[in-house]
């Protein structure tokens, strides 16, 4: 194996060397746990992932080490914590846990360590003090400061000058500085905010210092791989390095740098402040597979940016519909034990060109299509899915993909029977009895779709709704929500139940401040677009006060019913 990378300090591929073949390690910075990760914050999740699959493939799943962390300790966890008038652990834990279930959804592995901040609040303090004596940092009025003109180095990894620097960075001019563009290692606690004692008084850490330190915990004081979004090469990154070098005597903090390009939506970076969000569980809620988010996510190269759009979803949708159709026709066949193609490894292997990989798996399906004889089909099948793991896609069983659980297996085999029969009037050009067999599909509820790899068949628009229903209301019922009910109940988790003809539907959207007011207009603001399920309902949260606006913005549903919640947080179902 010839591994690739492209590396930000150098700024062009490198062969991957691993310090320490028997123990190789990567660390990934984590998010800010203070609302539900947005599908932006996933997009280094997945390209990670992958990478991660990459390196146990060739090194072996015992010998690959990955940390990511959560800060659990910020500014606007302080903030959500003080309007809900509880301990920033709630808030933190709360979406943490949304984190690991979306994290799931998506089929993406466990870490080997998730250190959060306030869990190395002594680590974060004792790598604070060693650059203190080193003269690295200063204190100055309960702060912590890092002297960027002790550290020469300072701006080569993002090959920023100085001026720009300070005009680029979040920084503070303050009077307590000895320069302007030192950062903040230690801040002291303001009134009524969480604090942890320190030889420089109660306070909490800053930004930059969090990962540092747990790097050096968990993993070491130089590791493999370092990586994370291309908005965090300044000013984040570039204070790690300054950290990590100058206290640990001048040694690199990673050897290689991989950086992940933006999403955007509508061509603008996806940003919880811009409100440009679209976030996992929601499309969990309306009824969109992970599987279906990972797969978008890996149609774009990971150093590029993508473009977020509903039509990117049906195209990776639609991709996973012609290969799950594949392995459906293969499933009476054993897949063989084989490793995943020269194809797809190559494609990975080269700075991962998912792409590229992908591409890779739809010549598989072609050849499996293809193949004459049992073994062939089995070789295929079996690289079809070895390929499939690697870029964590095709683990599902096929029959459970295409929604046929509540279908016999008599149904089925007739409905298959049905579309290979059509397929075969279509290849003899038989096109009055192709067209007579999809009437009769068509009054069965089965909805075709060709593509190259073959037919595919699904339940029709009642089926899919009802799929997306139930899978609304399996979410919703991880925070606690049940219908019908009146209880006490996260903020976070609002819903609301519609009705357009003969089809209901759950949604969700998001909360989370301390008054039913916002609780209301928050998510009308956040979905400005008025996302749309199939059938054109809108997914929207209203209360008694709004129940007039909703009727007017959505005129030809029916209101089936609506949740009100109050500004304890109580919510309850009310049905009309």
């Amino acid at each position: 194996m010839v591994l690739k990378l492209h590396d930000t300090a150098s700024r062009k591929k490198r062969v991957f060397v691993p310090q320490d073949e028997t123990r190789v390690t990567m660390y990934v910075c984590g998010p800010t746990v203070y609302a539900p990760a947005h599908v932006g914050n996933f997009r280094p999740e997945v390209v990670f992932d992958v990478l991660f699959r990459v390196l146990r493939h060739a090194y072996g799943a015992d010998r690959v080490v990955f940390a990511r962390n959560f800060t659990d300790v910020d500014d606007k966890i302080n903030a959500a914590a003080a309007r809900e008038d509880v301990e920033i652990s709630v808030i933190s834990e709360r979406y943490a846990r949304i984190y690991h279930e979306d994290a799931r959804a998506l089929n993406i592995l466990p870490k080997t360590f998730e250190p959060k901040a306030t869990g190395h609040m002594d680590d974060i303090i004792a790598f604070i003090d060693q650059l203190i004596a080193s003269g690295h940092a200063y204190a100055a009025e309960g702060h912590v400061l890092f002297s960027v003109a002790s550290f020469q180095g300072y701006g080569s990894f993002s090959r920023r000058s100085l001026e720009d620097m300070i005009a680029g960075a979040r920084v503070e001019v303050a009077p307590y500085k000895t320069d302007p563009a030192d950062f903040v290692l230690w801040k002291p606690a303001k009134p009524g905010e969480p604090a942890w004692e320190s030889p420089w008084g109660p306070g909490r850490p800053g930004w930059h210092i969090e990962c540092s330190a747990m790097i050096e915990r968990q993993l070491g004081e130089t590791i493999d791989i370092h990586g994370g979004g291309i908005d965090l090469v300044f000013p984040h990154h570039e204070n790690e390095i300054a950290q990590s070098v100058c206290a640990h005597g001048g040694k690199p903090l990673a050897n290689y740098w991989l950086h992940n390009g933006f999403l955007s939506m509508n061509a603008e970076k996806m940003s919880k402040s811009e409100g440009n969000i679209v976030t996992v569980h929601e499309m969990l809620a309306r009824g969109f597979p992970g599987e279906v988010i990972r797969y978008a996510l890996l149609t774009g190269h990971y150093r590029a940016p993508l473009d977020w759009s509903e039509a990117l979803m049906e195209r990776a949708r639609k991709s996973l519909d012609r290969l799950y159709g594949v392995l459906r026709r293969l499933k009476p066949i054993e897949p063989a034990k084989v490793a995943a193609p020269d194809a797809v490894l190559a494609a990975l292997e080269d700075d991962l060109n998912t792409p590229r990989a992908l591409a890779a798996l739809f010549e598989i399906a072609g050849r499996a299509n293809k193949a004459e004889d049992e073994a062939e089909r089995a070789k295929a099948k079996g690289e079809l899915l070895a390929a499939g793991a690697l870029l964590g896609l095709l683990s599902n069983d096929p029959d459970t993909w295409f929604g046929l659980e509540s279908i016999s297996e008599a149904e089925r085999a007739a409905i298959d029977r049905l579309v290979a029969e059509r397929a075969e009037a279509r290849k003899a050009k038989d096109f009055a009895r192709a067209d007579a067999i999809r009437d009769q599909l068509d009054q069965r509820g089965i909805v075709v779709e060709d593509s190259p790899e073959g037919s595919v068949w699904r339940m029709g628009s009642g089926a899919t709704e009802t799929r997306y229903l139930r899978a609304a209301i399996e979410h919703l019922s991880k925070y606690g929500f049940q219908e019908g009910s009146a209880q006490r109940a996260p903020r976070h988790a609002e819903a609301v139940l519609r009705r357009n003809e003969k089809n209901y539907f759950l949604v969700s959207a998001l909360g989370g401040r301390g008054d039913s007011s916002v609780l209301v207009e928050e998510p009308l603001w956040k979905l400005r677009q008025e996302v749309e399920l199939e059938n054109g309902s809108v997914i929207l949260v209203v209360s008694k006060e709004l129940l007039q606006t909703l009727q007017a913005r959505v005129e030809n549903s029916l209101l089936f019913g609506y949740l009100t919640v109050d500004q304890r947080g109580s919510w309850e179902l009310v049905r009309e």
